[in-house]
């Protein structure tokens, strides 16, 4: 059962607009298996070394993230499951702020780094990716 009126009327709708055409469930359960990031960093207030002193590095881990390393370039179906983590984490991290009655910025929210020797322009086309001179 739904919480919000407009969301019961919506999957009603919809599973009435879509049930001619093929089996339609609403509500249903997604069941996700246990995955591990391979590094969950979050920086410390109290930290007595410069970011800075790690280079890119430190640039990268000013909010919390989670590092994801590969020796060759990841394939899509892998860099859909680093995405998958990051949503994961974020969502934990949402569900947390909600209980504790705080709220973030967008850019203070977790990020995902993938760290890879090499990553061709395709890869990196099929997901929008975006070179940031400035940073």
């Amino acid at each position: 059962m739904t919480k919000q009126p407009h969301d019961q009327f919506a999957k009603q709708y919809l599973k009435g607009l879509l049930a001619p055409l093929g089996t339609v469930e609403s509500s249903r359960d997604v069941m996700t298996e246990v995955q591990q990031v391979d590094v969950w960093f979050e920086p410390s207030s109290q930290s007595t070394t410069a970011p800075q002193m790690l280079g890119v590095l430190g640039r990268l881990v000013t909010v919390s993230c989670l590092l994801e390393a590969f020796r060759n370039q990841p394939s899509k179906t892998e860099v859909r499951n680093c995405l998958l983590k990051l949503l994961s984490v974020q969502g934990e991290f949402l569900r947390q702020l909600r209980r504790d009655e705080e709220s973030v910025t967008e850019n203070e929210l977790p990020r995902l780094w993938i760290l890879t020797t090499s990553a061709s322009e395709a890869l990196l086309d099929s997901f929008g990716a975006k070179l940031e001179l400035d940073n």
